[in-house]
């Protein structure tokens, strides 16, 4: 799946992944009024008014991006429905040709891990079926609880050619209350992106790890430094835009082959007509302003080559 990725990438050229992360303020009061009128004031109204939502921005940006990310707690907030919402979401972008990172951070003791990966990546046997439940491409894994946590999904991953981005340095605010606390010496993040270099090095792809590494746009030069530390490993870049991290940021994360890391944006592609800039597109042109958002971040990304 690195490699497929890596092949989107080059082929749309655009390092980018627009963050599915839905709230109801974020959709247009027309799809909400509708699902309302269907369905009442229910959690089933949320779920329907979510997928209208993302079918319509996915279906203006799929052919000029090669991935997207949806936020699982965004579907989670609203229950069954929510979740129904979120395997429509990824079903439908896999069909349209898009890598589907799902966005879990998941992370457990070594048999919950291995619920996990089996539930997002892989499969689980019903009698003599291989059924696959949630099936994203790629998923997000938190390293707190350590190897035997993540080696569950690395296992999946190189039993189904797919791939984990795991939390080394996160764009939070508050992010440095943990991982740049320092372990002899060194912060911790440091010490954590040597682990996902060895957790990659024998699951590799032709060129990238399936073994990726989220690394926030909003901290460039500590960027850098990972960068040296996995020269291997996909960087998964959050905190571009809304959280303000910049074009300028982000070079340092990327290796001298224009390849390495994909860098996502949520709110300021999928709320896009909120903003002054595409307040012209109206409510009724939402995705049409997600589009205009996601060939301007392009343009803004790939000035840095």
């Amino acid at each position: 799946m690195i490699n497929r990725l890596v092949e989107n990438i080059r082929k749309k050229k655009a390092p980018i992944v627009v963050g599915l992360d839905p709230m109801l303020s974020y959709v247009p009061e027309f799809i909400l009024d509708r699902a309302v009128k269907e369905h009442g004031e229910t959690l089933e109204a949320a779920g329907a008014a979510v997928w209208e939502y993302n079918k319509g921005i996915v279906d203006a940006v799929c052919d000029e991006i090669p991935a997207v990310k949806p936020q699982i707690a965004m579907y989670e907030q609203f229950g069954l429905p929510g979740m129904q919402a979120f395997q429509k979401t990824v079903d439908y972008c896999r069909e349209k040709g898009l890598i589907v990172i799902g966005d879990v951070k998941r992370g457990d003791i070594g048999s919950t891990s291995a619920a996990y990966a089996n539930g997002h990546l892989g499969s689980v046997q019903v009698g003599g079926t291989k059924c696959y439940a949630f099936n994203e491409d790629f998923i997000t894994v938190n390293p707190y609880l350590g190897s035997d946590g993540v080696s569950p999904f690395v296992d999946v991953c190189r039993e189904e050619k797919k791939g984990i981005f795991v939390l080394v340095k996160t764009s939070n605010p508050s992010s440095g209350e943990f991982q740049d606390q320092k372990v002899d010496g060194r912060p911790l993040y440091e010490i954590v992106g040597e682990h996902v270099a060895r957790w990659g090095a024998d699951c590799m792809g032709d060129s990238y790890s399936y073994v990726g590494a989220v690394v926030g746009a909003t901290y460039p030069e500590m960027g850098r430094i990972l960068r040296k530390i996995m020269p291997k490993t996909y960087i998964l870049v959050p905190g571009y835009g809304a959280q303000g991290g910049t074009a300028a940021d982000l070079k340092p994360y990327f290796n001298e082959d224009g390849l390495g890391a994909i860098v996502n944006s949520s709110r300021g592609i999928i709320c896009a007509y909120k903003q002054d800039k595409y307040a012209g597109f109206g409510e009724s042109g939402y995705a049409e302003a997600a589009r205009q958002a996601v060939l301007d971040m392009k343009e803004d990304i790939n000035r840095i080559f």
